[in-house]
Order: C-alpha cells, then sequence, then structure tokens
C-alpha cells in the first residue's frame, strides 16, 4: 500500500524568522480555555468551559485576577467602553454563560458591577454600540441594555437555533447571524415624544444554506459572513443585499495531481468558514484547513494555502508587519509572511472558492497583455516562517501584543505567552544593568 505524501507544509528546527523563542505557561483554568480579550496594552483576561475569568499581566505572565461568578461555561465576552465624560476610568467587562446570566466586571479590582439573571436561554454573543452607548445580548432572542444594565427593549422569540454573531451597521442597525439567516434589525432610541426604545425588524437576508459560522464588518461600505458548508458572501451595508457570493469551495474539475490529491483527503467540514479577519486591502479567511487572502481594491485571491493546518483552522489575524498567524484544532499556531511574487505566465484559476469576485469566471479582459502583466506583478505566496508547538489540543485563539508578544489559549486548559527572545534578552540585560548601577556594584573606568 502506497503512503501519500501530506500536501502540508513543514518547517524545521531552524526557524530564522520566527521571533517567538520563549514561552511563559499559564496556568488557572480548569478545562477549555475559549477566550481571550485585550484589557489595555499590558493587561489581557481569559474565560472559558469553567465559567472563570482570570486577569493577567501580558508582560510578566503574572495572575492578577481571579472573576469567580459564573456556575457554567462561558459563553461570551466583551469589554464595555468607559465614557470619555466619565471621571472613573475603570476598565470593565461583561461576560455571558450558559447559566444564564451575564455579568459586569470591573478588571481593575475584580468586583462584580452588576448581575443580570432574566435570559429565557443562554446568550451566545453580546455587542457594543458605542455610537448609541448601549449593548446586546442574542441568544433566543436579542435584547438592548444600557451600561447601567437596565433592559430597554427585546425582540420575540427567533429561532431555536439562537443568535450566533452580531455586528453594527450603520443608521443605527445591527446583523444578527441566527441559523442559516442574516436578520437587520434597527435601533429606535427613546425621545422625548417616544415611549422608549424599540428593536424593529428590517429585512430577513436568505441566501444560505447552511448555519453561519462567521460575521464581520470589511468596512462602511460591507460585511462579510461564511457557513458551514464553505458558502462566503458579501453584503452591501447600506442596501442589504449580496454584492457576491460562492457556494463551492473545491473546483469539481480536474486539477493538478497535488490537488487532486488534497480533495481526497478533505472531509465535508473541511470547507466551513470558522473565521474572517481583515484589515484595509485584504480579507483573510480561515476555510476549512487553508487560509486565503482576498485583496479588496483587486477584487481576487492574491495568496491561499489550501492546507495551512492538518485540522481545522479555528483563529486567524494580520500582524502590521505582512505576516499572518493562524491556530488550529491540530494544537498547532504557525506564522504566515505574506509574500510578493513574479510569475512568468498566468496560471489558470479554478472555478471554485472565491468565484464570487470574478478571478474563476472566464474574463476577455483577462487575455490582455497589460492585464496579465498586473496580475502576475501582485500575485503573492503564503511562506510559513513559524511553528509554535506547545499545546496539546486545540488551539481556540489568541492575542497579539506588540510590545509583549502572542498569547494563545487552548482546550489542554493551558494559557502560552510565548516572547521575543531577543528581546527578551535585551530587557534581562537593561534590568540587570540598572540593578547594578542602583546597588553600586557597576564600575565605570577610563
Amino acid at each position: 500500500m502506497q503512503i501519500k505524501k501530506s500536501p502540508l507544509q513543514t518547517i524545521g528546527e531552524e526557524q530564522t524568522q520566527n521571533p517567538y523563542t520563549e514561552l511563559l505557561v499559564l496556568k488557572a483554568h480548569h478545562d477549555i480555555v475559549r477566550y481571550l480579550v485585550r484589557l489595555d496594552d499590558s493587561r489581557f483576561a481569559s474565560a472559558g468551559d469553567d465559567g472563570t475569568v482570570v486577569v493577567w499581566n501580558a508582560q510578566t505572565g503574572e495572575k492578577l485576577l481571579e472573576l469567580n461568578g459564573h456556575t457554567q461555561k462561558i459563553t461570551a465576552i466583551i469589554t464595555l467602553p468607559c465614557l470619555e465624560t466619565c471621571e472613573e476610568k475603570n476598565h470593565l467587562i461583561l461576560t455571558a454563560s450558559a447559566d444564564r446570566t451575564v455579568i459586569e466586571w470591573d478588571c481593575d479590582t475584580g468586583r462584580q458591577v452588576q448581575k443580570v439573571s432574566c435570559f429565557q436561554s443562554t446568550v451566545k454573543c453580546l455587542a457594543v454600540l458605542q455610537r448609541l452607548d448601549v449593548w446586546l445580548s442574542g441568544g433566543n432572542d436579542l435584547c438592548v441594555w444600557n451600561r447601567k444594565l437596565d433592559l430597554l427593549c427585546k425582540t420575540s422569540h427567533l429561532s431555536d437555533t439562537g443568535i450566533s454573531a452580531l455586528i453594527e451597521i450603520p443608521k443605527h442597525c445591527v446583523v444578527a447571524a441566527a441559523g442559516k439567516e442574516l436578520i437587520i434589525f434597527r435601533l429606535v432610541a427613546a425621545t422625548e415624544g417616544s415611549l422608549g426604545w424599540d428593536i424593529l425588524e428590517v429585512k430577513r437576508l436568505l441566501d444560505h444554506q447552511d448555519n453561519i459560522l462567521s460575521l464581520v464588518n470589511v468596512n462602511d461600505a460591507s460585511f462579510v459572513s461564511g457557513s458551514h458548508v464553505g458558502e462566503l458572501i458579501v453584503w452591501d451595508t447600506l442596501s442589504w443585499t449580496a454584492q457576491a457570493c460562492e457556494r463551492n469551495f473545491w473546483d469539481p474539475s480536474p486539477q493538478l495531481d497535488a490537488q487532486r490529491e488534497i480533495k481526497l483527503c478533505q472531509k465535508p467540514n473541511d470547507v466551513s468558514i470558522h473565521h474572517l479577519t481583515w484589515d484595509e486591502e485584504n480579507v483573510f479567511v480561515a476555510v476549512g484547513r487553508g487560509l486565503y487572502v482576498y485583496n479588496l481594491q483587486m477584487k481576487r485571491v492574491i495568496a491561499c494555502q489550501k492546507t495551512a493546518h492538518d485540522s481545522s483552522v479555528l483563529h486567524v489575524a494580520k500582524l502590521p508587519n505582512r505576516q499572518i498567524i493562524s491556530c488550529s484544532e491540530d494544537g498547532s499556531v504557525r506564522i504566515w509572511e505574506l509574500r510578493e511574487k513574479q510569475q512568468l505566465s498566468v496560471e489558470p484559476v479554478p472555478t471554485g472558492f472565491f468565484n464570487m469576485w470574478g478571478f474563476g469566471r472566464v474574463n476577455k479582459q483577462a487575455s490582455h497583455p497589460a492585464k496579465k502583466q498586473q496580475e502576475n506583478a501582485t500575485s503573492c505566496s503564503l511562506e510559513l516562517i513559524g511553528d509554535l508547538i506547545g499545546h496539546s489540543s486545540s488551539v481556540e485563539m489568541f492575542l497579539y501584543f506588540e510590545d509583549h508578544g502572542l498569547v494563545t489559549c487552548s482546550a489542554d486548559h493551558l494559557i502560552i505567552l510565548w516572547k521575543n527572545g531577543e528581546r527578551e534578552s535585551g530587557l534581562r540585560s537593561l534590568k540587570l544593568f540598572q540593578k547594578l548601577e542602583e546597588n553600586g556594584d557597576l564600575y565605570l573606568s577610563v
């Protein structure tokens, strides 16, 4: 029996471009750690299935606070920005739990500010609307709250699946993902002549054929949603219509041998779009085990790794230096660099995923020499430059701190703080120099 070679990229022990050569293992949780949220430039909070929230120092890895109040797993966490007019600049977070409660915490003192226990179902997502100074909770219904945790208004029962994601769009509207549907709601604020707040269902978008797993705002003009079966849809934020959509990830027509080999080892859920993120130029999409980079201006995919990991990619982020980080169910965290490359000829692009933007369709203009030259000059590749091996189970998500490194959380109950070894060595030398100088043990000779 012939064993087929895995298409997964590998990297040796000599990872010269990987800055994360030191790590700190942080232990405080007793179950899967699913969430990380940044509090400021030097602190973050973690939460997961043990119902506990822990506040950490991102520089030292010191556990600062442990917040206990939930009796079941935490299902959502979000920061609550302070008002500019407020004298007290305490850092507040909201946590939702399967115990059907939402708690507001003061992360500077560890104090439980308030608790809401009137929910009829588990709150699966939270969102803050800064323009209206309210926050939303999504479960089997959608609720609008003020900072005092007063219920302003709510919808009726929406669906048995419940709301899984919420984003804000212009004109005091929000988009809620509920199963296969996207529901547009408009919030009506209380005025002197009105009885109070109201939330109105405006439209239901029914283009998806399976449950929506990811929903993000790309810019003021569009938002993007992705589903369990690999459907990716780009929506117009003003008209609430689909600008483009794609339903088939893998091209059914014969391709290169390497691509056929990849197809043979795919499972149905290997096309699930678990996470989306973006910057000013590109949308970064975690599709099954792969990563795709779609350029907004050129309206085409400029780079991809169809098998970036051995299992589904759960989280992806773009760093300021053209690097991309991804983590996976296989327990790995990988660093990629987006590099420009020159091609001698235009390669045929399969009519599969991202066909929506036209690069998979027959385009007469593409045959123009100038068009070919432009596309060749802007093609990019995703090159593996770092492989962070430390977790023994699925890595759920991560946070990036420019000054303090990378933080990852996992199903192995651990949090790992990955450090830039060269930077940390310099800091240790500086601290030693300062200590010797303070103790009078430092003598300089001329």
